[in-house]
C-alpha cells in the first residue's frame, strides 16, 4: 500500500461499500431490485449471475457486501430473520447426534429453536457459564461437541464473554465458535478479528435501526476454511429459502448506513442512565458493561470500542414494581425487540424470554431491560425516575 492509500473507515464502508453508482441513470442510491425473476441472455448464460430471487437479488447482494466489509469478513448472507440464520448455521455446520455448547443466557429465541426444532433432529445443547473456562473445555473435549455458541453481551443479563479465549479454547477441541453480535453490532465488536469462525445477527435491531424491518445475517472470514462453510451456509440459504426479500434488504442497507453515529448516541445515553440509576434506592441492580461495578466490565472495554444502548434494572420491589414501572413509563415504549432509534422497555420474564421460564436459562422476574434509543438522554431519565417514584 502507498503512503497515499489509506484503509477505508468503519462508516465509509458503511456508506460506500455495494453502492455503486447506477450506471444507467447515474442514481447515487443504487436503484431497488423487485423483480422476482431474470432475464438470461439464452439458456444458462445468466446475467451477472442473477436467474431467480431465491437464489441471488442485486439489492441482497449490496447488503451482503456491506455487511461483510463491515465485520471484516469475506461472505455474508442476508436472511428473512435472524432466527432463520441461526438455523441455517446449525443446520449447515452440524448433524443429528452433535452438541452445541452455549451460554446460559442466552436469548430465549434462540434456546427454545436449538432446544425445540434442533432437539427433535437430534441435535442437543449444553447451556453452561461461558465465564468458566475449564468447565468449557470439559465440555469441549466429548466427541459430539462440534460448536460453542456466544452471546455477548448477553441478553438481557449483560454477560460479557471473553471471544478470544472461547475461541482458542473451541479451536483446541476441534469445534467452531459462534458469535451472536446483535447487541455490540460491528461498530463495537468485531468477534472474527478476535478468532471467531462465525458472526451471526438479527439486522431487525441495530443494523436496520428503526423498528421497520426484521432480518438476520451471517458473515465468515477469510481462507479455505471459511469458504467451505460459507458454502455449507449458502447451501442452506438456498435450498430452503429463508432470504431477506429486496425490500427489506434496501432498508437494512439504509439504516446500516448510519450504524455508527446511531451507536455512538446509544452508547452515551445507555452509559448516562446506566450511572444516573446505579444506587437509585428504587434500583437493586444495574447491567451495564460501561459501569465500573460490572464484573466483566475490562473485559468488555479490551474487546469492545464502546458499551452499547442495552441496559437492564433489577427492581428492589421484585416482580409488581417490574411490572408497574414498564407499564408506566411514556419515552420508553412497552415492546419486544430493541435497537431502533426509539427507546423501548421490555419484561423479559413473560415477553422475549418467556419460553425459558422454569428453566435454567430464566431471567429475574424483577428485570427490566432497556433498549436506551437516540431521544435527549435528561428526557429519557425523567421519563424512568417518574415511573420508579409511582411505586
Amino acid at each position: 500500500m502507498s503512503e497515499n492509500q489509506r484503509t477505508p473507515g468503519f462508516s465509509t464502508h458503511a456508506i460506500h461499500t455495494g453502492q455503486d453508482i447506477d450506471e444507467v441513470y447515474g442514481a447515487v442510491v443504487p436503484p431497488l431490485h423487485l423483480s422476482t425473476t431474470f432475464a438470461p441472455d439464452g439458456i444458462g448464460n445468466l446475467r451477472n449471475g442473477y436467474d431467480y430471487g431465491r437464489a441471488g437479488n442485486p439489492t441482497r447482494t449490496a447488503l451482503q457486501q456491506q455487511l461483510a466489509a463491515l465485520e471484516g469478513g469475506r461472505h455474508a448472507f442476508s436472511f428473512g430473520s435472524g432466527l432463520a440464520a441461526e438455523d441455517a448455521i446449525i443446520r449447515g455446520l452440524m448433524r443429528p447426534g452433535q452438541r452445541l455448547v452455549m451460554g446460559n443466557d442466552a436469548y430465549g429465541g434462540t434456546y427454545r429453536l436449538f432446544a425445540r426444532v434442533h432437539g427433535d433432529w437430534g441435535i442437543t445443547n449444553t447451556p453452561i457459564d461461558l465465564a468458566d473456562h475449564e468447565r468449557v473445555a470439559a465440555e469441549l473435549q466429548h466427541s459430539d461437541a462440534t460448536l460453542l455458541w456466544v452471546e455477548t453481551p448477553s441478553n438481557p443479563l449483560m454477560g460479557v464473554t471473553d471471544i478470544r479465549a472461547l475461541a482458542d479454547i473451541a479451536h483446541a477441541h476441534d469445534a467452531l465458535l459462534v458469535v451472536d453480535n446483535t447487541f455490540a453490532t460491528p461498530y463495537l465488536q468485531q468477534p472474527l478479528s478476535l478468532g471467531a469462525d462465525v458472526v451471526v445477527h438479527s439486522t431487525t435491531k441495530y443494523i436496520g435501526g428503526h423498528s421497520d424491518v426484521v432480518g438476520g445475517a451471517v458473515v465468515l472470514g477469510e481462507g479455505n476454511a471459511a469458504d467451505d462453510l460459507a458454502e455449507k451456509v449458502a447451501f442452506q440459504q438456498f435450498a430452503v429459502g429463508a432470504v431477506s426479500g429486496p425490500l427489506d434488504a434496501y432498508l437494512t442497507t439504509r439504516g446500516l448506513k448510519t450504524l455508527g453515529v446511531r451507536m455512538d448516541r446509544h452508547s452515551s445515553n445507555a452509559l448516562a442512565l446506566a450511572r444516573h440509576f446505579e444506587g437509585h434506592p428504587a434500583v437493586e441492580r444495574v447491567l451495564y458493561p460501561g459501569l465500573e461495578s460490572h464484573p466483566q466490565h475490562q473485559l468488555a472495554a479490551s474487546q469492545m470500542r464502546d458499551f452499547g444502548g442495552m441496559v437492564s434494572l433489577q427492581l428492589a420491589g421484585g416482580e409488581p414494581a417490574a411490572r408497574k414501572v414498564a407499564e408506566g413509563t411514556k419515552w420508553f415504549i412497552l415492546a419486544e425487540s430493541l435497537g431502533g432509534v426509539e427507546s423501548l422497555m421490555n419484561y423479559p420474564h413473560e415477553m422475549t424470554h418467556a419460553s425459558v421460564r422454569g428453566t435454567e436459562l430464566a431471567v429475574p422476574e424483577n428485570l427490566l431491560r432497556l433498549s436506551v434509543g437516540i431521544e435527549d438522554v435528561e428526557d429519557l431519565i425523567d421519563d424512568v425516575e417518574k415511573a420508579l417514584a409511582g411505586l
